[in-house]
């Protein structure tokens, strides 16, 4: 726990000298304040399509961003010599991925939090602040994302070698799980019989996080109703109120998931050194 603590602080001290974490801070916060501009015309309670249209850029932005970072994070260790140094103190690659994944996490809320911040600031002083509720839905909306994305990018920072290698593949994921989803599910559903075409829905959407939390949001904003007779189940478990806990457990899983295939590719990359 020690060790996990100490390298979670250190990530959080490299994260922020890294001028990645930066540029997207930057990028992040214009984004916000273009909410403001955007609700300024139209408002942001309950599903519409200027909600559609945030859940959307959100979702473009915030898992590229973790993939990124989370993975460069990683193989700069591997390129600069950092984890053959650590390696050679009594230090566990559980401790190692997790004290990464705790720091990393830390970061990439700090950017988001600090957008969301902005914005709800200069949107107060002009007289345009978000309702409380929507504020915190997109805000926990996001951090899903992170946590989420994140796990993702660690199995990437244990597989690549170098940080090109992590820009392939991680541009290369999120291209297939939020840009081509819709298409590859539409695809790959129009070659099943009939019968087969909602347990394949239900599962394909379970693997893809983006997906799963857009889902989430929308039926909690009110808007299960624009999903189609296919999705009737999801928004019927969904309002439910065992549906949160339903769902914060499925997040859980994913993370564990995640965070224990990489500590087991990492610890045999490191047993083969």
């Amino acid at each position: 726990m020690r060790h996990t603590r100490t390298i979670a602080l250190r990530e959080l001290k490299l994260g922020f000298r890294n001028p990645w974490a930066y540029s997207f801070m930057a990028l992040f916060a214009v984004f916000s304040l273009a909410l403001v501009l955007i609700q300024s015309k139209a408002g942001l309670s309950g599903y519409t399509s200027t909600t559609g249209t945030m859940i959307n850029l959100i979702l473009y932005l915030l898992p590229l961003m973790t993939l990124l970072l989370g993975a460069f994070s990683l193989t700069a260790e591997k390129e600069e010599g950092g984890w053959r140094l650590l390696s050679s103190f009594a230090l566990s690659t559980r401790a190692f991925i997790c004290g990464k994944y705790i720091g990393l996490a830390g970061v990439l809320i700090l950017i988001v939090s600090f957008g969301f911040g902005l914005s709800g600031m200069i949107g107060a002083i002009f007289g345009h602040a978000f309702p409380p509720s929507s504020f915190g839905r997109f805000l926990v909306f996001s951090v899903l994302l992170i946590l989420l994305f994140l796990g993702i990018s660690a199995i990437l920072g244990a597989i690549c070698r170098n940080r090109w290698q992590a820009l392939t593949y991680g541009v290369a994921i999120w291209f297939f799980l939020v840009l081509g989803w819709p298409t590859l599910l539409i695809a790959v559903l129009g070659f099943l019989p009939y019968l087969w075409i909602k347990p394949a829905l239900i599962a394909l959407i379970f693997a893809n996080p983006a997906e799963l939390n857009r889902l989430f949001l929308i039926v909690k904003m009110g808007g299960g109703s624009i999903l189609g007779p296919e999705y009737y189940r999801w928004v019927a478990w969904i309002e439910r109120p065992t549906g949160s806990l339903v769902f914060a457990a499925v997040c859980v899983l994913w993370i564990l998931a995640s965070v224990g295939i990489s500590i087991i590719l990492w610890e045999r990359g490191r047993r083969s050194e």
